[in-house]
């Protein structure tokens, strides 16, 4: 079911986040956005942090980007990217990384590009600022890398402005302007949401391809599931801002545990599935509010599972097998076969 890449487990990650919380202050407390959050990921390998709006899953990219909003505070055990530690660093040693090293394509390529400026000087900036050279290497560098991206007539392309393009342009646009200084990771957060389905689809195989011509690491920021198993080699879903469930994309479709991963992976129709006998699946209830003092199991309340432990108990994540874990006091058994019903 994955479309997982060819890159190599013994290789030391690119990225590694250990314990990553956010917290930000609001008039009625403390917002817990992120709450210790741990993943790695490798070369030319991709991850998804997958999970609905809300959980966390956006926040926590701009906390490695260190782009977060001045209300917030980021505390993390390590995040370590290529040997270095992002939270030590200074402000200016963090912008040399942005757009650098580390690429990151935001949600909507509407509102992404500058309108008043053209895509060429734009795409030129970011190449001058980081690597030097000349205007001529930068532009010959925006023309080849247009060119990659499967651009027709690039050198027209790179004189317009983005009002003049297509969505599905634009998008391509900032994958060239994130690729213009060889980064080492991507980070792409919901780089399809305002894409039709078949710009949606040809923007994931680009994404795919490029990453293994150039061994990125890729971290994939989606609530899409479809686009986790054509694209992710590793599964981080989150909830309430924590990772319930983690795992290879494989053992993760083919054995969720978490009662919340199962309950998205009900959510999702199948073709030939009958409308009228085969119901999709659904989770009652809503997030919960991670404002304040969070106790116990923050799914509880939607859970069919649930009892009196999971109100109070500190629940860690524990093992189903090698790499693949849950944040549950049940054991996995519990969840082996079936609809998610109470047992």
């Amino acid at each position: 079911m994955s479309g997982a890449h060819h890159y190599n487990p013994d290789d030391p990650p690119v990225l590694e986040v250990e314990d990553l919380s956010v917290d930000i202050k609001v008039p009625a407390g403390t917002l817990h956005a992120v709450n210790k959050v741990s993943f790695s990921v490798r070369p030319g390998e991709t991850l998804s942090l997958v999970g609905e709006s809300g959980c966390g899953k956006s926040i926590t990219s701009l906390a490695i980007m260190r782009l977060l909003p001045k209300a917030a505070r980021l505390s993390a055990s390590k995040i370590i990217f290529d040997g270095q530690d992002l939270a030590a660093l200074s402000e200016k040693q963090m912008a040399r990384l942005r757009g650098n090293r580390i690429g990151m394509i935001f949600q909507d390529p509407m509102t992404s590009l500058n309108p008043v400026y053209r895509i060429g000087d734009q795409l030129e900036e970011i190449y001058l600022r980081h690597k030097g050279g000349g205007r001529r290497e930068a532009r010959e560098r925006a023309e080849y890398l247009l060119e990659k991206i499967g651009i027709i007539n690039p050198t027209q392309r790179l004189t317009q402005f983005p009002h003049q393009l297509s969505g599905g342009l634009r998008q391509r646009m900032m994958i060239a302007m994130m690729l213009m200084c060889d980064p080492k990771l991507i980070i792409a957060d919901e780089p399809t949401t305002a894409l039709d389905v078949t710009v949606q689809v040809q923007i994931l195989q680009l994404l795919r391809s490029l990453q293994e011509e150039f061994r990125m690491a890729l971290i994939l920021i989606t609530h899409n599931l479809g686009v986790v198993a054509r694209m992710a080699d590793h599964v981080a879903v989150m909830y309430a801002g924590q990772v319930v469930e983690k795992g290879s994309s494989a053992d993760v479709f083919r054995h969720p545990t978490h009662p919340y991963t199962r309950g998205l992976l009900e959510c999702i129709p199948h073709p030939g599935q009958s409308a009228t006998r085969n119901k999709l699946g659904s989770i009652p209830g809503i997030v919960p509010s991670l404002v304040g003092r969070i106790d116990g199991c923050t799914f509880r309340n939607r859970c069919n599972y649930a009892f009196g432990d999971c109100a109070t108990a500190q629940v860690g994540l524990r093992d189903v097998e090698d790499g693949h874990s849950y944040r549950c006091l049940l054991p996995p058994e519990t969840f082996a076969a079936g609809k998610l019903e109470k047992a």
